[in-house]
């Protein structure tokens, strides 16, 4: 795979319009005084779907060849990936299924569901879910839209930085969510490259923290399945590409 580059991610910006949304930065005086630092939130909470999944879905898809589309796509996720492609899949035409744990938010199954995907269940303790979706793409011809692990997905993922820096320009460190690693390294190369000097910072759940200790050990680190109530942060291992 070929790295991602800020070029990737401005284009990945002109794909997604239309689809996500422009998502505001606001601003906390009650956290700005206990943090002691001024801070910018980018609410991706307000994007479609409730994440900023939705910013690579939607570039993975439009990037998909025009003769793959209609076989349609399979994604694996607990939910916020799910519904990112479910929208996405719906807002272009597309077949979607969507495998998903059996122990997944019933909110995010129905929210699936609603967008009019196909759900697989599994156990997320004992099955595969790649597994179970590389099955289905070599059933169906489907298209496998892979929830970070892919260039189209991190550069899309990457927007979510280039328009907080596009409005905020003068800040001088970015605190990331760290789940899979995409919005991570789209956020890093989008920031880096308006902002050379800038700090970029993944944050992870403690009991989650197999980004921390691959890199303590300088490799791949797999770890059970995390008991965190950050469903959307439950990776047991950093991805390929990342």
């Amino acid at each position: 795979m070929s790295a991602v580059t800020m070029e990737e991610i401005r284009a990945a910006a002109g794909r997604i319009a239309g689809i996500a949304r422009r998502t505001p930065v606001w601003r906390s005086n009650s956290f700005d005084r206990q943090a002691g630092v001024a801070t910018f939130f980018k609410c991706e909470n307000l994007q479609k779907g409730g994440a900023f999944k939705i910013r690579g879905a939607v570039n993975f898809l439009r990037s998909i060849p025009e003769a793959d589309r209609a076989k349609g796509v399979v994604a694996f996720s607990s939910g916020n990936h799910a519904q990112a492609v479910a929208i996405a899949a719906q807002a272009l035409g597309m077949k979607a299924t969507i495998v998903m744990p059996d122990d997944a938010p019933k909110s995010k199954l129905a929210a699936t569901r609603a967008r009019g995907a196909e759900i697989v269940v599994h156990d997320r303790h004992t099955e595969s879910r790649e597994a179970i979706a590389q099955g289905i793409a070599d059933a169906t011809g489907a298209t496998i839209v892979p929830p970070f692990d892919h260039p189209w997905i991190v550069a899309g993922a990457g927007t979510c930085a280039l328009e907080l820096m596009e409005e905020v320009a003068d800040l001088d460190a970015l605190v990331v969510c760290l789940g899979g690693g995409g919005l991570l390294s789209g956020s890093a190369i989008a920031a880096k490259a308006l902002n050379p000097a800038i700090r970029v910072f993944g944050v992870e759940p403690a009991v989650a923290n197999d980004y921390w200790l691959s890199l303590q050990k300088g490799e791949r680190v797999q770890i059970a399945s995390p008991p965190t109530i950050a469903d959307g942060l439950r990776t047991t291992k950093p991805g390929a590409l990342n």
